[in-house]
């Protein structure tokens, strides 16, 4: 009779050897970066009101179909999240990062102002909604893959979220200045970028399981913790909320509007950031596009390092960081004296902006518990739809073609901090 003894028994039944849960995470980050790409919309939104751009759209035109894939993000997380809890991860992010790759393509068709629709179309709807779907997939199975470290797991997760843009507006602005066709037609570049995000996409999602039913990390119980003080943390709630007992708590809409402050005023300098750098700091479109594509660093790297700082300070100290930071930053901007100073203010932003992103999917774990943190979560990004869709409509709208900078970043500005009353205020549902 054999005397080894499985992993299973030697943690009391607990299942503890369940393949490289590091191998899952990288899946997670590459499938990350090929819908992170979104975030270098004002790279195109530049072109394509440029001289040379046979589209000649307007400010205002150039802003739809950013703020309509933003817009349809909460359609795609409502529901990846509430069948990836049903059916598993892998199903619904490779459906996700097929339809936002072909979106992507379609809207490689646009030719002229009178196919906005179709940018609209590929890139806003089909776009957006196949990025909510793929975007849900890894934050909430990797809650459950990294019990021990979620705050800064999920913060690596969405950090390469983040990243996307610093590899796509680099290489967008070179494939559109390289060639006097995409200058005329930047849209046409849509369709290498789509084909390289389903490829990417595919081979991270191809490796998304769930853990099995008892998993847990050697050293820690099936809960993912290792004694009173760690539960607490891990769950204060107690236990695992439903969806529909999630909302009807004060404490989700609280977050939800958090997020949704912290995305208004992130993603209103997202959506201007290459026009506010010439307009503003004198930057060329080349410089413009490299700082785009360098705030990339730091929208990523703020998901990955609010959420550590989260895990060390607490939720609510986090983000009454991130939205102080957020606020003054941005009413500076308009006042920047110098191309270095206005790097670092949106470094400030872009920072908070990705922390935001990088603290929530923990805290929603902690406020309800993770077993259903797929459709929790999922729908707590509604507010990451609606700052998206009145961010940069808001900030456009402001600045106006009088380009009033300081009018608008100022009012920016004041939202976000208003919204610190929010973590002041907000604490975890007690009740059983």
């Amino acid at each position: 009779m054999s005397t080894t003894r499985t992993r299973e028994e030697e943690h009391g039944g607990v299942a503890t050897d369940a393949g490289n849960r590091w191998v899952v995470l990288a899946g997670g980050v590459l499938v990350q970066l090929a819908i992170g790409a979104v975030y270098a919309w004002s790279t195109f939104s530049k072109a394509i009101q440029a001289d040379p751009s046979a589209l000649e759209l307007s400010k205002v035109q150039a802003t739809i179909p950013f703020e309509v894939a933003i817009g349809m993000i909460f359609v795609g997380t409502f529901l990846g999240g509430r069948i990836q809890d049903r059916r598993g991860p892998r199903l619904v992010a490779l459906v996700g990062v097929t339809i936002y790759s072909i979106g992507i393509m379609l809207a490689s068709l646009a030719r002229d102002a009178s196919d906005l629709w179709l940018l609209v179309l590929g890139y806003g709807v089909l776009g957006g909604f196949g990025l909510g779907l793929a975007y849900i997939v890894p934050i909430a199975m990797l809650q459950k893959w990294f019990p021990d470290k979620r705050g800064l797991i999920t913060g690596i997760a969405v950090g390469g979220f983040g990243f996307g843009a610093v590899i796509t507006s680099p290489l967008a602005q070179r494939m559109i200045q390289g060639s006097e066709d995409y200058q005329r037609y930047p849209t046409k570049v849509f369709l290498w970028l789509g084909i390289a995000y389903l490829v990417a996409g595919l081979i991270g999602a191809s490796v998304f399981r769930n853990p099995p039913k008892g998993y847990a990390v050697a050293g820690t119980s099936a809960a993912g913790v290792t004694g009173a003080a760690n539960a607490k943390k891990a769950n204060a709630a107690g236990r695992d909320f439903t969806p529909q007992e999630a909302l009807s708590t004060p404490q989700w809409y609280m977050l939800m509007l958090i997020l949704t402050i912290s995305v208004t005023a992130g993603i209103s300098l997202i959506s201007v950031a290459a026009g506010t750098a010439t307009d503003v700091a004198g930057f060329s479109a080349a410089g413009a596009a490299t700082l785009v594509g360098v705030m990339g660093l730091f929208n990523g790297g703020g998901r990955i390092l609010w959420a550590a700082i989260s895990d060390r300070i607490g939720r609510r100290p986090a983000f009454l960081g991130i939205l102080a930071i957020q606020g003054l930053a941005l009413l500076a901007i308009p006042h920047a004296g110098s191309q270095a100073v206005f790097y670092v203010l949106c470094a400030l932003v872009y920072t908070c902006y990705g922390g935001a992103f990088g603290t929530m999917p923990s805290t929603a774990g902690d406020f309800f518990g993770v077993k259903h943190s797929g459709a929790i979560y999922g729908l707590m990004l509604l507010g990451w739809s609606i700052g998206g869709v009145v961010g940069p409509l808001l900030i456009s709208w402001l600045i106006g073609e009088d380009q009033a900078y300081t009018r608008g970043f100022t009012v920016v500005g004041i939202i976000a901090l208003v919204g610190l009353v929010l973590p002041l205020v907000a604490r975890p549902p007690k009740h059983a």
